[in-house]
Formats: structure tokens, sequence, C-alpha cells
């Protein structure tokens, strides 16, 4: 009975067609694979910002994968293109939050090579789901400064700025709350 993402391959019906289109699927990271594919996406998101996230402990984080992240109140959606572990996207509960049944999206990666074609979307957008099914009222999540692309999908997904929810002692940390019901 869990959550399962399947996104058909699209291949136009015709006879031009040079670029064959990617197959994407996106399920909850179950198996012991899953969880190995989705630590090592958490560490290449944490090498990409180069920053320390020890205050978030990360790397206690990664390594009790799923940890809050797994059912039923938590998600950890992983994709895959073409077979190949691509992008990540977490949900857990925000119990210590002062805003009531809310939960926060967390490490939406996508590896660089799989970049351009909206699997950032697919990912953010299926973690809003998972957390409507979840019976969350709304999401929290933090983002950067220079994480311009992230910041504007996440406003075209109904995120709008916040009061902080936590501490984040990096400057430019941008605090965004999307309410779901």
């Amino acid at each position: 009975m869990g959550l399962h993402w399947q996104l058909v391959c699209f291949q136009p019906n015709t006879r031009a067609l040079t670029v064959e289109q990617p197959c994407v699927a996106i399920h909850i990271a179950t198996s012991a694979e899953d969880i190995q594919h989705t630590a090592q996406l958490f560490r290449e998101y944490a090498d990409s910002l180069g920053l320390d996230l020890s205050f978030q402990n990360f790397d206690a984080e990664v390594d009790q994968l799923p940890g809050d992240y797994a059912p039923p109140r938590g998600t950890l959606l992983l994709a895959y293109v073409d077979g190949t572990p691509a992008g990540c996207c977490a949900l857990r509960p925000l119990d210590d939050a002062d805003i009531p049944n809310a939960a926060e999206m967390k490490r939406l990666y996508v590896r660089k090579a799989f970049r351009g074609f909206g699997l950032g979307r697919q990912l953010a957008e299926a973690t809003l789901d998972a957390a409507r099914q979840g019976g969350y009222s709304c999401v929290l999540l933090d983002t950067l400064d220079d994480m311009e692309a992230a910041r504007n999908l996440y406003t075209d997904l109904g995120f709008e700025e916040t009061e902080p929810y936590y501490f984040n002692p990096i400057a430019g940390a941008h605090y965004l709350k999307a309410e779901i019901d």
C-alpha cells in the first residue's frame, strides 16, 4: 500500500524523432539499495552546497536513513531516469515548529546530468502530494539566496516567505511555507 509514482516515458508518434526521451520513475525509497542511493544523493547535495551542515546533524541524518523520513509520517522519494538514480526529495514531520500539523521538505536534489527537463519539479510535486496524503496542512522548507532556480520553483509551487521555524546560521537563508489543505 505505499505511494508510488510511475511517470510514463513520452515518445511522440513521429518518424523524425532523433532523441529518445528519458523514462522517469519516482518512488518511495524502502529497499536497502534505495536507501544507499538516497544516502549518496544526500551527500552529493551537501557537497554541492560547499557548506557545513553539522548544525542540522547532517551526518547522523544520512547514517540513520530513512529516520524521520520513514512512513507513515515521512516520505523519502528517489527518482530514477532510465534506471539510474537521478534525484531525491524528502518529507518529515515538523513537530517542534510553532505551526501545527506542519511537515518539512528537505534535500531536493537532482544530479547535474539529469537537470533541465523538470525532474526537480516532479520530485517537489510528488513530495507535496505525499504531504497532502499524509494529512499535513502545510509544508515548510529553507533554501538559500544562491539557489535561484529552486527558489523560483518553490514560488511557482505556491511557497511564500515565512518567519524562521528553526535556527539556520547560514547567511542568505530563506524560510518558505506552502499551505496544502
